[in-house]
């Protein structure tokens, strides 16, 4: 368990960072409002295709993380785009890269970076980033699936485990924003069937909603559902039977912050509008 006082980051290896030649400013703690984008692109390369990212852009985001990018560096497109962001890669070591995967990009440079739960059966996907900023910490995830007919639920255990005692540790030290694709619908409003996806499909499971319930317990907030406790929308809807066009879709993406930042928080929505993957990317805008 790591002290209230420090906790040490391990930097990011080279092999993960990708870096440019823009100079970014550093986070020297006088930024009082900040705007958080988080989106599974579903393939980072296919999704700039399909998607400018005008309209991300036009929200003007201090932190944009971008989850299952599938890519070993920055597609020249983002580079671009985002040529004003510190960028940073955590590149899955499984096939080849093109699997899994996260990125953060940033308008002022973190204080540290580090990536991983500290697990290398996790570990090795890329699918978790910390940046300690002078106000809090960023975590940003790309949650493991529990898999078809379950098979890997069992493991989706050891990561929820491991998750929630690294968010608690990071928490002991300065407030905690976790968001990303959480994959998990944690109550029958986050989802279109429940009754038919009760205990057989991934993400709506007893078991992970249960994980998700005791997260929240330890001293947390869904901004989304805390902001909209009677409002069904949501972030996934599947390729197939044109489920995005019917609106039969899923609730799979969160912000999560400490419960004593709830109270900053000034809206937390979906940008459902933005097209490109099969996720909708989320918004959160919070003061400091």
């Amino acid at each position: 368990m790591a002290s209230k006082r420090t906790q040490s980051l391990t930097k990011v290896p080279a092999m993960f960072l990708k870096k440019q030649k823009f100079t970014i400013p550093e986070d020297d703690g006088s930024q009082r409002e900040w705007k958080i984008i988080s989106w599974n692109v579903a393939g980072l390369r296919a999704c700039v295709k399909k998607n400018d990212f005008s309209e991300i852009l036009a929200e003007k985001p201090d932190i944009l993380f971008l989850g299952e990018t599938k890519c070993k560096e920055w597609p020249p497109e983002i580079e671009e785009i985002f040529k004003e962001y510190k960028k940073t890669l955590v590149v899955s070591k499984e096939k080849s890269g093109g699997y899994a995967g996260v990125g953060m990009l940033t308008k002022v440079a973190p204080i540290k970076i580090s990536q991983g739960i500290g697990e290398e059966e996790f570990d090795t996907a890329g699918r978790l980033v910390v940046a300690e900023f002078a106000q809090f910490f960023f975590v940003g995830a790309y949650v493991p699936n529990s898999g078809a007919k379950l098979v890997a639920l069992e493991k989706r255990g050891r990561w929820e485990s491991l998750l929630t005692k690294k968010l608690k540790e990071l928490d002991a030290q300065k407030p905690v924003i976790y968001g990303g694709d959480l994959n998990v619908a944690h109550n029958e409003i986050d989802l279109k069937n429940p009754d038919s996806n009760r205990n057989k499909t991934a993400g709506f499971t007893d078991q992970e909603r249960g994980w998700f319930t005791d997260l929240l317990a330890s001293g947390f907030k869904d901004t989304f559902r805390e902001m909209h406790p009677e409002e069904q929308q949501f972030t996934f809807w599947s390729y197939m039977n044109n489920a995005r066009s019917k609106n039969v879709g899923w609730r799979l993406d969160y912000f999560v912050v400490s419960n004593r930042i709830m109270d900053n928080v000034k809206h937390s929505k979906v940008l459902s509008s933005v097209m490109g993957s099969d996720h909708a990317p989320i918004a959160l805008k919070i003061d400091f």
